[in-house]
């Protein structure tokens, strides 16, 4: 028998005080828990009403830092970016980049197309050939009829860029699609491209009904709806410098030995796909940040990113390496769609900040910086799992969340950090120094031991 006991019968039709009320059920101090819950609301009543209604249900908010990585150097400008991250070593690592190739040239980046997707999936059981050899009428009256829904965006120099009819009945029996393209310019357009759609699946059935060579039964619209994979949405990011600017990089490296060791460190993730995620992963550290702080869709960004990286059947890195007469080139190519206008980005306050703090970038221009943000923290991973291993800077970093894991007595915090500027840092380990320390307070003078 099912357990029906947490069943919440109209949840969704409750005020937020009655949400509250019924969530603080599932706990066992619930007066506390509510009050808590509530502690996370922003004490601007309005800005609190406008957050709660970007989703459905919402009880309280949650918090991520919002930081900065100040000095990129992207294509001759430079930024201050705001990143929206939980790990503590990401922004470190993106400062730690800028700040080496502001020195050495900064990022290179350009726009390799723009292009966005949408399907209309259909069932045709009926004349093929008859169908084919209407589709130029077809398409044009597809593309006039969403006249009205593209109008604003034909003023911006974006719209229907094209309609094509595609068979994968190969693969299911009578699965048909029309395959089709835009340009949204500075919006990432998935309101208007789905539109879009809708309405071709309106004057699809309309047409099909009209036309005289046809049963008129044998057409059936299965969906119709964008495709976040769109590899023609592209960005290409890129820093170069003469190999012998590496000869400080790392001590006791030589710029040949560090490029060397960097690009093997690329090539693992070339052979091994285990290795290849990680690495895909260290890149959308940086690009989500930026996604998430410009009001973007991080999940879209990422489900495209790591499809397009299994583009040839096996999962690839999407940066790479390429060293030619002593000279070091890194390389970042990825899908990446995102928007300046519409969506969060004229709702959420810290998004607007977001944006004004980037000088209000062009959609190609925010591309180009979060793919900046993408490679930057990429090169600051290799560089220190191909040198000095990853957990020496990524746990120092880390420490403090581990001293506020342990509840450390403020008084102990400047002591600790003093001895792990030196030491491996471990849960373990900061435990330890803590407990001594515990015990050293409670000696007498005499019994203290004498430092020498």
């Amino acid at each position: 028998m099912k357990n029906m006991s947490n069943v919440l019968e109209g949840f969704s039709k409750k005020n937020k005080e009655e949400k509250l009320e019924v969530i603080g059920n599932f706990f066992k101090n619930k007066t506390e828990i509510i009050r808590y819950f509530k502690s996370f609301h922003h004490q601007d009543k309005a800005i609190q009403e406008l957050i709660e209604e970007f989703s459905e249900n919402t009880i309280s908010n949650f918090h991520l830092p919002y930081s900065v990585a100040p000095n990129f150097l992207i294509n001759q400008k430079v930024y201050t970016l705001p990143m929206v991250i939980e790990e503590s070593s990401v922004v470190a690592a993106a400062s730690h980049s800028a700040k080496f190739w502001f020195a050495h040239g900064g990022f290179k980046s350009e726009i390799v197309a723009t292009e966005k997707v949408g399907q209309v999936h259909f069932i045709w059981r009926d004349n093929l050939q008859l169908l084919q050899s209407s589709f130029a009428e077809l398409k044009k009256i597809l593309i006039s009829s969403t006249d009205s829904i593209t109008e604003n965006m034909r003023r911006r120099g974006g719209g229907i860029t094209d309609i094509i009819l595609k068979d994968l009945s190969g693969e299911e029996p009578g699965l048909m699609q029309l395959f089709c393209t835009f340009e949204t310019v500075d919006s990432m357009g998935a309101n208007f491209i789905n539109s879009c759609l809708e309405q071709f699946a309106i004057t699809f059935k309309k047409w099909y009904a009209s036309q005289p060579g046809f049963s008129g039964n044998g057409l059936e619209i299965i969906m119709c709806i964008l495709s976040n994979l769109t590899p023609r949405c592209r960005v290409k990011c890129w820093v170069e410098t003469p190999v012998n600017n590496f000869n400080k990089a790392v001590p006791g490296l030589s710029g040949q030995e560090f490029a060397r060791r960097f690009y093997m460190g690329v090539r693992v993730a070339e052979v091994d796909p285990f290795r290849a995620v990680t690495h895909n992963k260290g890149i959308f550290n940086g690009v989500d940040a930026i996604v998430l702080a410009s009001g973007n869709d991080f999940r879209a960004v990422e489900a495209c990113g790591h499809a397009y990286a299994a583009a040839t059947g096996k999962y690839q890195p999407l940066s790479k390496v390429i060293l030619e007469k002593d000279n070091f080139k890194f390389i970042l190519e990825l899908p990446l769609a995102l928007g300046v206008v519409g969506g969060l980005t004229n709702l959420h306050p810290l998004v607007k900040l977001s944006l004004e703090l980037l000088r209000h970038p062009s959609a190609k221009e925010l591309m180009c910086i979060a793919a900046a943000s993408g490679l930057a923290n990429n090169f600051s991973a290799v560089k220190s799992l191909v040198t000095t291993g990853i957990q020496t800077g990524h746990m120092k970093m880390h420490l403090f969340n581990i001293m506020k894991q342990l509840e450390v007595p403020e008084q102990y915090k400047q002591k600790i950090v003093e001895h792990f500027k030196h030491e491996k840092v471990s849960v373990s380990a900061v435990r330890r120094i803590v407990e001594n320390l515990k015990k050293n307070e409670m000696l007498t003078p005499s019994e203290k031991p004498v430092k020498i």
